[in-house]
């Protein structure tokens, strides 16, 4: 019995080890989601993220090798939630979709950081040269051809009039719930996401349902 207690003492420090760098890394994408959306990401830096933390530069490089690897990790991050709530279940209607939509909406203006970095670096990544310009190129590709092959679904369904331009309609919903996040970032006092999202949803499913 005496030999088994070295062994457990050990597998509760491996635990503890383990505890503290998850700790320690989540802090540093914190940290770097404040950075990213107050600088941008050529405008910040990795020391002043470490500093930041507590840690030294040579410690934040020993979970994250890059800047780029770090921006990498925090859109990664910032993504699982939106595409939890957008892919992992197939909607009962194109309804049941926008509601979604809203729901998400609402989700955004608790994550006001998060949608100050998106906003940032979509800016910057327009520069092919950015290191996430192919991300949010594939990330835009992809959340457009789910909402328009939902929107096709419901046209099928016979929920939406045959001959909608399921593309059009997908892309002017993008474009309005960026326009509102700029908005709102801008002033979030004045712009209720989940409210002005509702209302235009509302005005385009009549639109688009069967007369």
């Amino acid at each position: 019995m005496a030999q088994d207690r070295p062994r457990t003492a050990t597998k509760g420090s491996a635990r503890g080890t383990y505890a503290v760098g998850d700790a320690r890394r989540q802090k540093i994408l914190d940290t770097a989601v404040e950075h990213f959306a107050l600088w941008g990401f050529h405008a910040s830096s990795l020391a002043r993220i470490a500093a930041a933390c507590g840690i030294t530069q040579g410690g934040l490089l020993h979970h994250f090798r890059s800047k780029e690897d770090l921006l990498l990790a925090v859109l990664a991050q910032s993504e699982q939630h939106d595409v939890e709530r957008l892919f992992a279940e197939r909607p009962e209607s194109v309804a049941a979709h926008f509601a979604t939509l809203v729901a998400l909406a609402g989700d955004n203006e608790r994550r006001p950081g998060l949608v100050r970095m998106f906003h940032t670096l979509v800016g910057e990544a327009a520069n092919p040269g950015h290191p996430a310009h192919a991300y949010f190129g594939q990330r835009y590709a992809r959340v457009l051809d789910h909402t328009v092959e939902l929107l096709r679904v419901g046209v099928a369904r016979g929920e939406l009039r045959p001959g909608t331009d399921c593309e059009a309609a997908g892309r002017e919903i993008l474009a309005v719930m960026d326009g509102l996040q700029i908005q709102w970032v801008l002033e979030p006092a004045g712009v209720d996401m989940p409210t002005r999202l509702s209302g235009f949803l509302d005005r385009l499913l009549r639109d688009l349902s069967p007369a």
